[in-house]
Parts: structure tokens; C-alpha cells; sequence
């Protein structure tokens, strides 16, 4: 099989290890990506995932405007579109928040996380194919967790008889995904992820961090682009210097305020 295929073989069972999965209150509802969106997701990993990476970038879980409409990572529906180049039918969840309906690549929604991760991107490298000759990004965990109130839920926050399954099978993916990707380094898109790479698969790979692109980070609304240019810098891979040169919210501001950041969004 080629890395491609063997890397869909992976979202499958992953796929499948996790949905019989059970969560409680406050959650009411999860959504279930590799199942509902995998046409796109599966064309991500045949477009990107068909050699090996030097680095992987990873996630903690899909977005509501994100990958939860999309199945690909960080994938606003824009950047996936247009950038990434990539359209496929998406289906619906079993059961739905009425106010976090799953409309595939007709979301109007943006997501500032996704819009940021692959506007830095397009910046740096011009196009998708370039940045996946040796990159490569990835999610942790592939489901999306919803409050009663429609609220999005993240996995770091679940009771540990719940997440410990989760993250069990979470692991096993993140390993294989390594096994065939054979990348240098991990890169944790935020603390969560960090830390769950550093476990599974620190004695592997070299394992860092760049600040996480939500608009819930003080830092990141501050000019996210400069900030994981200067992360990635000081670990010494693929520095994105020259997007702070560039201008708007993302070009300024990036020493401001950076510890208050981390501090406000870990993951």
C-alpha cells in the first residue's frame, strides 16, 4: 500500500475505534468527521498525505467552522477551497445542535484558526504543494464536542474516565501517523497537543510547540503569523521569518502580551 492509502487505513480505524464512544454532561452532542465528511478528508491525505514529512503540525480536535464542516484540519472552508483545492460531498451527523448544523462547503462561517494557520501558510509558501513537500497537518482527536447550550467543548477538559479511551485510541493514531509520515519533528499547535505528542511519541521525534491560532488568545488576535515565526525560529524548524514582514492584525504586535497569551489558550 502506498503512505496514502496507509494513512487513510489509519483515519478508518480510528474512525471506528472511537465512535461507539459515550460522553456526559455538559456535552449533548458529538460529531463525528471521518465518518459524516471523509470524501474531503480523504482527498487531504491523497493530495498531501502521499510522502514522507519532515515535520508534522498538530491539532487538538476539529473546529465547529473547521474540519467539523470540511473533515481537513483547520479547514475553513476558504482556505480548503480555494487553497488546498479540495471539494467533496459532505453528509450530516446523526444528531445535530440546531445551532451548529453541519453545512459542508456551503458554511459561510469563517474559522479564525484555520484562516490563520493557512492564510501564514499561503504567505510563506505560495502554494499547498510546496508547504506538503515536507509538511504536513494533522488533528489529535477527530471528534467535535457540543455543550447543551451549542457551545464547542474541547477534549483536555473531559472527566478522566472519559478521556482516558479517547485518548487511547488518539495515541495509536498519532503513533501510526508517525510510523508512516517518518517526520523529524511534531509540532503541537498549541499545549494540548504538545503534550500529548511529547507522550506517545517524544522518544521518536523532536517535540515542540507553536502558540495556537484561536481567537480566544490574546496573543494570537495580536499577530499570530509573527508569533509562531518566532516559535518555530527558536526550535530551530522551518522559520517563517518573512511573515513578519507582512501586514494586518497578524503582522503586529507579537512580543505584546506573549506569556498572557500562552496562559489564556493552552491548546
Amino acid at each position: 500500500m502506498t503512505i496514502s492509502a496507509e494513512l487513510q487505513a489509519a483515519a478508518r480505524r480510528l474512525a471506528d475505534e472511537v465512535r461507539d464512544l459515550r460522553f456526559s454532561e455538559p456535552i449533548a452532542f458529538v460529531y463525528h468527521p471521518l465518518d459524516y465528511a471523509w470524501a474531503p478528508h480523504a482527498a487531504y491525505i491523497a493530495a498531501y498525505g502521499r510522502t514522507r514529512k519532515d515535520v508534522v503540525f498538530l491539532g487538538m480536535n476539529p473546529g465547529p467552522f473547521g474540519m467539523t464542516q470540511t473533515g481537513v484540519p483547520f479547514g475553513e472552508v476558504k482556505a480548503v477551497r480555494d487553497f488546498l483545492k479540495i471539494e467533496a460531498p459532505v453528509a450530516r451527523p446523526d444528531r445535530e445542535h440546531p445551532a451548529r448544523p453541519v453545512q459542508g462547503f456551503a458554511c459561510t462561517r469563517a474559522e479564525v484558526s484555520g484562516s490563520r494557520l493557512w492564510g501564514a501558510v499561503a504567505q510563506r509558501w505560495a502554494t499547498a504543494e510546496r508547504f506538503f513537500n515536507r509538511h504536513y497537518v494533522a488533528n489529535y482527536c477527530p471528534l467535535t464536542f457540543i455543550a447543551a447550550g451549542g457551545a464547542n467543548f474541547t477534549p483536555d477538559k473531559l472527566p478522566a474516565a472519559e478521556r482516558a479511551p479517547l485518548e487511547a485510541a488518539c495515541d495509536r493514531h498519532l503513533l501510526r501517523l508517525v510510523e508512516l509520515l517518518e517526520p523529524k519533528w511534531v509540532i503541537g499547535i498549541g499545549g494540548f497537543a504538545e503534550k500529548r505528542a511529547q507522550k506517545v511519541v517524544g522518544g521518536r521525534v523532536q517535540v515542540g510547540r507553536v502558540l495556537h491560532p484561536s481567537p480566544r488568545s490574546p496573543m494570537s488576535n495580536q499577530g499570530w503569523a509573527e508569533a509562531a515565526a518566532a516559535d518555530l525560529t527558536a526550535l530551530g524548524v522551518c522559520p517563517l521569518s518573512d511573515l513578519a514582514q507582512g501586514t494586518g492584525p497578524d503582522a503586529q504586535g507579537a512580543k505584546a502580551g506573549r506569556g498572557a497569551g500562552r496562559a489564556a489558550h493552552a491548546g
